[in-house]
């Protein structure tokens, strides 16, 4: 199949690619398609899929003006994707990402949140979603449309797992916050399957939960890493000091939910590394 990446330059669109190229013709293109309508047409004339990721980085510090971008940079290119594939004749199954943000926040991971939890949180991580989400319902039909709630992505190359290691492999980390929020993540290999086992089943639409099967505390996912590395995990990073790296972006790290991939394990995909450790033990040894 051709398919086509937009705002696929990041972590999660460069390992897409090297693993959708195997089997199908994959081509990539950054934010920087969205600059003109000519320029997206071009980009999505032949696409069989189209995978829209574009988005800024939303683990950065946050200040109003970059919160704005983060914003911007998801809805007004799916708008713009919107326009463009009202122009192609033969309109191509899309995958709009999205993030389990959506979900309201719960201290606890016993009670899991599934696709068929449809009320979203209040703060600006849901609305986000929730308007991101409202604007890909725009682009094709309900049955072309996969809608993909990303949790934490684990890589060594970049996302929260990157920015986390320096300080555990030389014994200084420990758990964020006081450790006690759920902590819903995905192995970025499992992620990359996820894709690849969805485009070959075009009957399946609608909302996916792209997680592990086990999520778990901050602090329990803290003493993971440290065990894999070898390394203590007694400094805890207080609340406090998220802020003043992160401003309000801190709530990316913070954010406490436990979402569960109802909807793959009914289908039948398996997950290669389900929980934490052999996750870990996978990307780091």
């Amino acid at each position: 199949m051709q398919i086509t990446i937009l705002g696929g330059t990041g972590m999660i669109g460069q390992a897409l690619k090297q693993h959708l190229s195997s089997q199908h013709t994959v081509e990539l293109y950054g934010r920087q398609v969205f600059s003109q309508p000519e320029k997206l047409l071009e980009a999505i004339k032949d696409a069989e899929i189209i995978i829209q990721l574009a988005g800024a980085n939303i683990g950065a510090r946050w200040n109003p003006v970059y919160k704005q971008e983060i914003w911007d940079s998801r809805i007004d290119t799916t708008r713009m994707l919107a326009q463009a594939l009202q122009e192609t004749a033969n309109p191509p199954r899309v995958f709009c990402a999205s993030a389990i943000g959506f979900y309201p926040q719960a201290e606890a991971c016993e009670h899991h949140y599934t696709e068929k939890d449809v009320q979203p949180g209040e703060d600006f991580l849901a609305q986000l979603s929730v308007a991101w989400e409202e604007e890909a319902k725009k682009l094709v039909a309900p049955e072309l449309l996969t809608i993909t709630r990303f949790g934490v992505v684990l890589s060594p190359k970049g996302g929260a797992l990157a920015k986390m290691l320096p300080a555990f492999k030389f014994g200084l980390g420990g758990p964020v916050a006081g450790g006690r929020q759920c902590f819903s993540w995905i192995d970025i290999d499992d992620l990359c399957r996820a894709y690849a086992w969805l485009i070959q089943q075009p009957q399946m639409h609608g909302t996916f939960n792209l997680t592990a099967p086990h999520p778990l505390a901050q602090k329990a996912f803290a003493e993971t890493l440290g065990e894999v590395l070898h390394r203590p995990t007694i400094l805890p990073l207080p609340l406090w000091q998220l802020k003043l790296m992160f401003g309000e972006g801190a709530q990316v790290l913070t954010h406490s939910a436990s979402v569960y991939p109802q909807r793959l394990l009914d289908e039948g995909f398996e997950f290669k590394y389900p929980d934490a450790k052999s996750s870990l033990k996978h990307l780091l040894t």
